[in-house]
């Protein structure tokens, strides 16, 4: 009878593993929490993927669309073939030091929740080996995303899920883009996503999931038949509208900012305040996060970006019920805003009118900022923050 028990119980047990696997492959992501609830993922360590090669050589005669930076032929022919793609990359002490940020074209930040934040690096004219770790969605990054053209990429692992106005995994499934450019690691199986518990040792199992751009793209073009257009034929910049860009400020037209520094909720812990420091001789700034300098663990090189946007936005409680303390901030509309490129702080404004629209940024007599070609980080700061510059 005891016998009889027990081998009714692990027939139990393993249906239950059988139905969480099963999900983990083909699940849309109906049952992820707000806190981003992570499917099982076999331990993998991560699979070998190359990047675009790029001879050392090779003239850069090609203009990203998307912040500018000048890039070779062999690169573009990549991203021509492909669409925007937004990751959702976590920064909670652990899951430091991340992969991928650096080879961003342009990257936000904003506090997820209890004052933690997050990026959403978007991705399309270079490569990154691996990316992550990836955690799950947020409203707003996903309404930052769409600005990308018609439905971009979006990569993210479950996401907040509560109804109200944080729910993210609701808001995707009003767009148009829910069913093929949803990458959400519920439905898309390994060796796409993948765990490592080597790469980030004796941390908690929700910073252990990693990808690839190379791999990420793959599968859009594969399986869900999106490159740089969809199924109808559409290419997803039909309706995009890039920023304008310049060349870096000659050496004696740079100003002497020297470093730019901040928190984003301030009376909690430093492990998320900012300083990014200006170095004039390549007209870059380099990052430190929580004190010290902000490694990207692939190249072992700090974060540099050229130009550092800070975007003071509404932020207010979701009031959805959420353990945790869902957020949301405004990114329709307008607000103020400082540029920080070529050395200079630019005091100005940030404005939009739908989701679909290019953030616009403006200086106090209304032109609009160019960027600096190379990396734009956006970083998304509660109205009322103090930034020392």
């Amino acid at each position: 009878m005891i016998n009889k028990s027990v081998a009714w119980i692990t027939v139990f047990v393993v249906f239950l593993l059988s139905a969480v696997v099963s999900y983990s492959f083909f699940g849309n992501g109906s049952l992820t929490t707000g806190a981003g609830f992570l499917a099982p993922l076999t331990k993998y360590a991560a699979p070998s993927s190359q990047a675009t090669p790029t001879a050392t050589n090779e003239p850069k005669t090609e203009e990203c669309p998307l912040n500018g930076e000048m890039l070779t032929k062999t690169q573009k022919n990549q991203w021509v073939l492909r669409r925007p793609m937004g990751v959702a990359i976590e920064n909670h002490k652990e899951a430091r030091p991340q992969s991928g940020l650096s080879s961003a074209d342009v990257v936000y930040e904003a506090v997820a929740e209890g004052g933690i934040t997050r990026f959403l690096a978007v991705f399309y004219c270079k490569d990154a080996t691996t990316i992550g770790p990836v955690r799950s969605a947020r409203i707003y990054f996903i309404k930052l995303l769409e600005q990308y053209g018609d439905n971009p990429l979006y990569v993210h692992v479950g996401g907040a899920n509560t109804p109200g106005p944080a729910d993210a995994l609701g808001y995707i499934n009003t767009l148009d883009w829910n069913s093929y450019n949803d990458l959400n690691q519920f439905s898309v199986p390994f060796p796409y996503f993948w765990r490592d518990y080597e790469r980030l040792p004796n941390v908690a199992t929700e910073h252990t999931v990693y990808s690839s751009t190379v791999k990420l793209w793959k599968y859009a073009k594969d399986v869900r038949k999106l490159t740089n257009v969809d199924s109808k034929g559409v290419a997803w910049d039909k309706n995009f509208k890039a920023w304008s860009f310049k060349d870096d400020a000659s050496q004696g037209d740079r100003g002497k900012v020297a470093k730019i520094d901040f928190g984003f909720w301030t009376n909690l812990s430093s492990d998320f305040s900012v300083t990014w420091t200006y170095n004039s001789v390549n007209n870059t700034y380099a990052r430190n996060n929580g004190g010290v300098a902000h490694i990207d663990k692939d190249t072992g090189k700090q974060l540099t970006a050229k130009n550092i946007v800070i975007m003071f936005s509404k932020e207010t409680p979701a009031n959805d019920g959420y353990e945790g303390g869902h957020i949301i901030y405004k990114t329709i509309g307008s607000g103020d805003a400082i540029i920080f490129q070529n050395g200079q702080a630019i005091k100005g404004s940030w404005s939009r009118v739908f989701e679909t629209d290019p953030l616009k940024f403006t200086d106090e007599s209304g032109k609009a900022v160019s960027m600096v070609r190379g990396q734009v980080f956006v970083e998304v700061l509660p109205i009322g923050n103090k930034v020392n510059y």
